[in-house]
């Protein structure tokens, strides 16, 4: 008999279908995020011997450590829109921070340019995809453990589970292969005033300090706590690595360690200087290869997700934005790399920053409005409540009182060897006219290529994603069609979305890529959705 519609609304596309196979070796590779927060390579594999952090020493001697490797944005929900598209967010449109929801502190705000901003989803282009969902094609068994934050609701395609309980282990077939996600929020910057009242693990006297931080007790004992979390993380990434020897899996998985943006502190976190941007990362292959090894190769998170189809044997898209830097479809290295700052929070600024391997340029489209903004969430911070009080008081010396300038200058550009904390404006000295000239140049060519939709006013970027009236989309109707192989075939006119399916009530979604058949009496159960869009309600289709 053949098989009948009995409910089917608003079901979206199908067919994902990705070129390329899990990789012929056997076993196949199996892959792991270690993925941690707000934290600068404050770690002894970078030189920085003050926090104890002995199983990240363990992966940095076993695995090979990137000297050069940058987020995308100094705040996280962008930099998570970038690792999971392989887009930068100024093409997307996930720039801002945040979109998905008003935090308590804007909602106590009556600017009203910040109240005419809805909340909203990003749209990426129809082609665009969170890249697990091309392993879950290839035949990976994907977990992200527990963040998401992408700045778009996450697709129900993205992950085969997405929980705080999400794990390799929940996988039903031993012999599947994973990629598996780990988040620690340890070391975010929330951790440095919410874990006052435990005893540090640093000595305050011993932190370094940057040049633009004062030297007062309060000061030190938030840097002090900063070490403490990362000693505190140290042994989560242990957890990690000892569950992979009791299952048998360290010679068949590759390991990555890396933070989603540098440190979460006053003029690091939200900002494109090195400090904000400058993240760990340390591979660990499972044959040996590169172990101790030391990587200058420049890395930008928008290139980890092509790196990884590279890496698994999968093929490339055309559209993903960034250079694989790992397996065979490696490309070439990369010169620059590129960030952006846009709202944070309830503060609307525009900055865009180009670096190559020794310069960084900084373009500030609203040099109008001052560094520090009203924001918040920073300022529950101790080093800031601390800054606030000295600058009001006029105690800030000359390099500290810099970034309390009430005005931007247009551009910046630093040089980044001689000046790490990036502190000496070179962009008017005439010795480096030519410097300046060639970074901006290639911030314009960056610009125009990657289509930057930054520029445009919130309120009607929401209006370009959500056409013509800022109004959430939802997927079309679809067409379920019986093939001449006895098959059922997804399809919907929505461009772009991707389709989920269960066989039975109870049964987990799996990802829809080809012709299903059903046994009689069977129930299919599927929902569509396209990045942005609402996700469709749920289809039945019976045989």
């Amino acid at each position: 008999m053949r098989p009948r519609i009995i409910l089917l609304v608003l079901l979206g596309l199908a067919g994902l279908r990705c070129g390329g196979t899990p990789p012929a070796e056997t076993p196949p590779l199996n892959v792991v995020w270690i993925s941690v927060e707000d934290m600068s390579p404050r770690l002894a594999a970078y030189g920085d011997t003050l926090a104890k952090t002995p199983n990240i020493d363990r992966l940095a001697r076993e695995g090979e450590r990137y000297a050069h490797a940058y987020s995308i944005s100094g705040v996280c929900a962008p930099s998570r829109a970038a690792l999971i598209t392989g887009m930068y967010p100024t093409t997307i449109g996930a720039q801002h921070m945040r979109t998905l929801a008003r935090t308590a502190d804007i909602a106590k705000i009556t600017d009203p340019e910040l109240l005419a901003i809805p909340v909203y989803e990003a749209v990426p282009p129809p082609e665009v995809r969170c890249f697990p969902e091309y392993l879950r094609a290839a035949g990976y068994y994907t977990t992200n453990n527990v963040k998401e934050d992408y700045q778009f609701r996450r697709p129900i395609t993205a992950w085969d589970e997405s929980s705080r309980t999400a794990h390799w282990r929940n996988r039903r077939d031993p012999d599947q292969p994973f990629f598996a996600v780990f988040n620690f929020t340890t070391t975010h910057e929330s951790q440095i005033w919410s874990r006052d009242d435990e005893p540090l693990r640093v000595d305050p006297a011993a932190v370094p300090l940057p040049p633009y931080y004062p030297d007062t007790p309060i000061v030190r004992r938030d840097i002090a706590r900063h070490y403490s979390n990362i000693e505190l993380m140290d042994a989560q990434v242990g957890q990690v690595l000892r569950e992979l020897e009791e299952d048998g899996l360290m010679d068949r998985t590759v390991v990555f360690f890396f933070s989603d943006h540098g440190d979460g502190m006053p003029r690091m976190k939200r900002w494109v200087y090195d400090s904000g941007l400058r993240v760990p990362l340390i591979i660990r292959w499972p044959d040996g290869r590169h172990a101790g090894a030391v990587n200058d190769r420049m890395v930008s998170f928008v290139d980890f997700a092509p790196s990884m189809l590279s890496l698994l044997g999968l093929d490339v898209p055309a559209h993903l934005q960034g250079i694989p830097f790992l397996g065979d479809r490696a490309g070439p290295e990369r010169a620059h790399v590129f960030a952006a700052r846009d709202r944070m929070d309830p503060a609307i600024d525009n900055v865009r920053a180009v670096r190559d391997r020794r310069f960084k340029y900084i373009r500030n489209y609203m040099p109008e409005r001052p560094y520090v903004q009203f924001l918040p969430y920073r300022d529950r911070m101790g080093i800031m409540q601390e800054l606030h009080r000295l600058h009001a008081e006029g105690q800030l010396d000359a390099v500290q009182s810099l970034w309390f300038r009430e005005t931007k200058p247009r551009e910046e550009l630093y040089d980044t060897e001689a000046d790490p904390h990036e502190i000496v404006n070179l962009a008017g000295d005439p010795a480096y006219a030519d410097k300046l000239a060639e970074l901006r140049a290639e911030h314009e060519r960056w610009k125009a290529e990657t289509r930057d939709i930054g520029l445009l006013p919130e309120t009607e970027l929401v209006k370009r994603m959500w056409p013509p009236d800022g109004v959430q989309p939802a997927t079309q109707p679809p067409v379920a069609t019986p093939d001449a192989g006895g098959g059922v075939t997804l399809a919907s006119a929505t461009e772009g979305a991707s389709i989920a399916y269960a066989r039975g009530a109870d049964a987990p979604w799996l990802l829809y890529t080809r012709p299903l058949h059903l046994a009689a009496g069977d129930t299919l159960r599927a929902v569509a959705i396209r990045i942005g869009f609402k996700q469709s309600e749920e289809a039945v289709y019976v045989e």
